[in-house]
Order: C-alpha cells, then sequence, then structure tokens
C-alpha cells in the first residue's frame, strides 16, 4: 500500500491517467501496466476485443456518412413512416443526431486507444465501454441493413456523393494514417520478432499504398478544363416552395416565382365531378384538415370528392403544425397568416399563373381509381382543362405522361413531350420527345451529353442540396426539379470544381508530404 501511494505521489502522469481512466476506469497509476518490449499490447481477450471496436468505428463512420449524404432525401424517408406510422415525424433528423452521438462515441473510445498505444500502455476496455461498442455495432450494421432492404437506392446517392467528397476523404484517411505511424512504429520497434514486425507494419503500408494511389481511379464531371463549365441548370419547384409554404398551394407556386423559379412542378388529380385539382397523396390525411371536417372519410381517396367537398378543406394549416423539413426557416407573421389561408388549388388556377409568369409547367398525372366517372377519360379531361380553359401557351407543358401520347400530340402538337426513363436516342427521336425527366440516382454525364447531341435536354429531379445540384450542374443537366429553389437560386458556381492540373498538384503533394511524415516518424 505504501508503495502504491509513493508511485502515485511520485510518479504521477496526468495525461496517461486521463487516457487510462475514460477508456478502463482506471485511474490510478498501480492499477496500469505497461508494455514490455516484444510483448503483446494487450491480454488475449482485448486482443479479440479490439478489432471488433475498430469494426464498430467503421461501421458507424458508413452509416454517418450514408444517412449524412441521405440529407436531400429526408422528406421522402419522413414521408415513408407517415404512411406507415400514421402521424408526422422527422424520425429522419433523429436518425442523424443518434447516428452522429453513436460515431463520437466510438470514435473517442478509439482515440483514447490509440494514445494509450502510443505511450506504450496495455489496453484494458472497461466492461461497460464493452457493451456500449457491441450496441454502436449492432445498431449500425441493423441500421444499415434495413436502409438497404427498404431504400436501396440511396447507395448510389452514396456513389454520386463520391464524385464530390473524394478528394477531401482522401485528404482525411492520408491524415489519420499519419497519426496512426506513430503507435504502428513505436510497437514493430519494440517486437522482437522479425514475424511480428511484419504483421504490425504489413497491413499499415498495404492501406497506405492503396490510399496513396486510388485518385488515378477518381472521376467527378467537376473536374475538368477552365472554361468547359455549361450554364447553370433552370430550377422547377418541386410542388412550388414547400420549404416556405404548403405544398401545391398557390401560396407555394407564388414563392417559387418570387425567389425566381424557371418552372414550376406539380401532381394532378382528377375530382369525382372532373376537376383536375392538384394533390400528391392519394388521400387529404397529410396535407388538410378532413380529420376534423370529415373524420370518417380519411382513408379516402382524394379523386373520390366532389369540388364543392374540396374547397371546404383547408390546405395550409398542417405546414404550420408539422413542419415538413428539418431545415425550414421560421416564417413571417404574414406567411403564416397566408399559409394558414391555403386552400386545393385547381389546375385550371395553376395553368393560369404559370402563363401569366412565363414559367413552365410539368406534373404527374394520377389516373382516378375503379368506378370513377373520369376512370377511362382522365386524360381527355386534363387536355381539355389545358387547352380550353387555361389558356397557357402550348410550349410551356412539359407533357410527361406517356399514356395515349401519339393522340395528345395530335391534339396539342405545341407541347413539349416528355419522358420519365432513359430510351435509345432514336426511339425518343420517333416519338417526338425533347426532354427526359429523370431520377436524379440516373445522373450520368455521358448520357445527357449524348441526348444533349440530339437536341434532347435532361430534367433531374428531386436535388435540394447544394453539392448534388453542384454536381448536376458539372454532368450538364439542363434543368433540376428542387424543393430548394430559395436556396440553389443562389449558388454562383459548382461548391467542388476543379482544374484535372489542379486536383493532380493536390493529391500528389497530400501523398508527398504524408510519406515524409511518416518516414520521419518511423526513423525516429
Amino acid at each position: 500500500v505504501v508503495r502504491r501511494r509513493l508511485l502515485q505521489r511520485y510518479e504521477h502522469q496526468p495525461f496517461i491517467s486521463c487516457l487510462a481512466g475514460f477508456y478502463s476506469c482506471r485511474w490510478k497509476r498501480y492499477q496500469r501496466r505497461r508494455t514490455e518490449p516484444g510483448k503483446c499490447c494487450c491480454k488475449t481477450r482485448e486482443c479479440v476485443f479490439f478489432p471488433l471496436l475498430v469494426g464498430a468505428f467503421c461501421f458507424s463512420l458508413v452509416f454517418l456518412y450514408m444517412w449524412g449524404e441521405a440529407k436531400n432525401d429526408y422528406n421522402n424517408f419522413d414521408w415513408y413512416n407517415y404512411g406507415n406510422l400514421g402521424f408526422w415525424f422527422l424520425w429522419s433528423l433523429v436518425l442523424l443526431i443518434v447516428a452522429a452521438i453513436l460515431f463520437t462515441y466510438i470514435t473517442l473510445l478509439l482515440v483514447l486507444a490509440m494514445c494509450l498505444l502510443a505511450e506504450g500502455q496495455q489496453l484494458y476496455l472497461h466492461w461497460s465501454h464493452k457493451i456500449g461498442t457491441f450496441l454502436v455495432l449492432g445498431f449500425s450494421i441493423t441500421a444499415l441493413f434495413i436502409l438497404s432492404v427498404l431504400w436501396g437506392d440511396q447507395w448510389k446517392t452514396v456513389r454520386l456523393s463520391f464524385q464530390v467528397t473524394a478528394p477531401y476523404l482522401h485528404i482525411g484517411a492520408i491524415t489519420i494514417m499519419v497519426l496512426l505511424s506513430w503507435p504502428v512504429a513505436l510497437h514493430a520497434i519494440r517486437a522482437d520478432k522479425k514475424v511480428v514486425q511484419v504483421i504490425i507494419v504489413g497491413p499499415y503500408l498495404a492501406i497506405l499504398l492503396f490510399l496513396f494511389l486510388i485518385p488515378l481511379g477518381m472521376y467527378s464531371p467537376c473536374i475538368r478544363e477552365m472554361g468547359t463549365l455549361g450554364p447553370k441548370p433552370a430550377l422547377i419547384g418541386h410542388r412550388g416552395a414547400p420549404m416556405l409554404a404548403p405544398e401545391n398551394t398557390e401560396m407555394s407556386f407564388q414563392k417559387t416565382i418570387e425567389h425566381g423559379g424557371d418552372g414550376l412542378e406539380t401532381d394532378v388529380t382528377i375530382s369525382y365531378d372532373g376537376v383536375p385539382f392538384l394533390m400528391h397523396d392519394s388521400t387529404l390525411r397529410r396535407t388538410t384538415n378532413i380529420k376534423e371536417v370529415y373524420p370518417n372519410d380519411t382513408a379516402q381517396n382524394a379523386a373520390l370528392f366532389s369540388w364543392d367537398t374540396l374547397q371546404e378543406l383547408n390546405a395550409g394549416t398542417w405546414f404550420l403544425k408539422d413542419k415538413p423539413f428539418s431545415c425550414m426557416g421560421s416564417l413571417s407573421r404574414a406567411d403564416q397568416n397566408q399559409a394558414m389561408n391555403q386552400s386545393i388549388y385547381k389546375l385550371s388556377n395553376f395553368l393560369r399563373l404559370a402563363d401569366s409568369q412565363n414559367k413552365l409547367v410539368i406534373f404527374d398525372l394520377y389516373r382516378p381509381p375503379e368506378k370513377h366517372p373520369y376512370r377511362n377519360s382522365w386524360i381527355n379531361r386534363t387536355l381539355e382543362v389545358i387547352l380550353n380553359e387555361s389558356g397557357i401557351r402550348p410550349h410551356l407543358v412539359l407533357w410527361l405522361e406517356n399514356d395515349m401520347r401519339s393522340f395528345v400530340q395530335s391534339v396539342a402538337p405545341g407541347f413539349q413531350q416528355t419522358m420519365g426513363s432513359k430510351a435509345p436516342v432514336e426511339d425518343l427521336l420517333m416519338d417526338n420527345i425533347v426532354k427526359l425527366n429523370l431520377a436524379y440516382t440516373e445522373m450520368s454525364s455521358e448520357d445527357i451529353r449524348k441526348y444533349a447531341e440530339a437536341n434532347i435536354t435532361t430534367n433531374l429531379y428531386v436535388v435540394n442540396e447544394p453539392w448534388l445540384f453542384s454536381l448536376a450542374w458539372c454532368s450538364g443537366a439542363h434543368s433540376v426539379t428542387t424543393n430548394a429553389v430559395h436556396t440553389l437560386k443562389n449558388l454562383r458556381q459548382p461548391l467542388f470544381l476543379m482544374t484535372p492540373q489542379q486536383y493532380n498538384l493536390m493529391w500528389i503533394l497530400t501523398d508527398l508530404t504524408s510519406l515524409v511524415l511518416i518516414s520521419l516518424i518511423f526513423a525516429l
């Protein structure tokens, strides 16, 4: 006991005490053990568990990166959960916060372990942290599996994001390898057998070599010669400006126009008495107050209501209560009052507004359900409104519906025929297609260029994040459909844009600098 107290008094090591205290809950000097030369850095049980700690870090990093890049589609995720749970909540934001907390926790544990190794201390992870590690590992793997099954397209978003973030991820990975070189060199030098040294240094050097060479396989349309960047894509408001006003309402489209949007996108349903109106969901439950006015009809298809009934509903109060986007700013008092008084919008009024402001329109046209009076004449009825009631100039209409396309072309030759999927150029030209409307996950600069050579432009949907808009810009997209006209309008150039020479200089300097630092650390 006396010796232990003397050690605590005369060999006090506050830095190591903090490291071991947080990592092992061993705050006292006599509770710790230094790694003897030629010996393992920890006991057999800890050697088995340490790879689990590294695995938890890797899986939590992958999940955090994936979910962080999925921000563009958070609204779709929340809408999916609303359909299953029956109430609106920003589950996407909660998941992001949980992912960030778990990653921070496991990263701190790994940093503590690396620092202890660098100080020549034996590793012993406290049992509570072991439980925490298992929880992080289990949560990350489970979340990645569920999202891959239910939302597999998100991996396409991740792959696209590498075309913007890869240069910076490369620098980050090289920096981590430089920091790891100290404990690796320390334990390699202390090892008394060549085999052990090879086991320690071999994997490290293999990973380092891979990181040095990986930029050779890097591709991004934003790495291009000076002066080759095309014009900024036009902005089409997705259901108007749903971050600023209730979607598919007059206020929402007015906000798009105020912020300089070039076009308006919406969804068209036909009422039971033949009035086309704007509604995205199949029911009225999410975006109206039908639960208060007609509580027994909340699950009924929106197309089965008469227009007189639809006019009784409020289409704006939900927006103030549910806040559909996590990044929404606060509304002014005037905007709040205006939002609270929005009603369901008629297609004819929408078209008149677009025509008066010279804005393009594109819409998804929903076929009415069985036993609906306009089940088989839905396209004819919609054309009547466009051609006879609204007065919109035909060239402003991007006609997307593929059914009866030949008939539509015969009665409205001025429409800009738009296809919702990729097809051979010859087939598109045969059908007089002048524009493609594609999900952003199908973005390909080669395809966009190929279609542009045939005078077929490309619109990508739904693009909300500046990095994704930058990538669409560099890829040559003619326009994008977005929820964020008000933010993308202010983007003057892509967030990531450099010449091949600048990129080569950046990664070569990074590799050479790190190589010098690592060599010095091993030499010392």
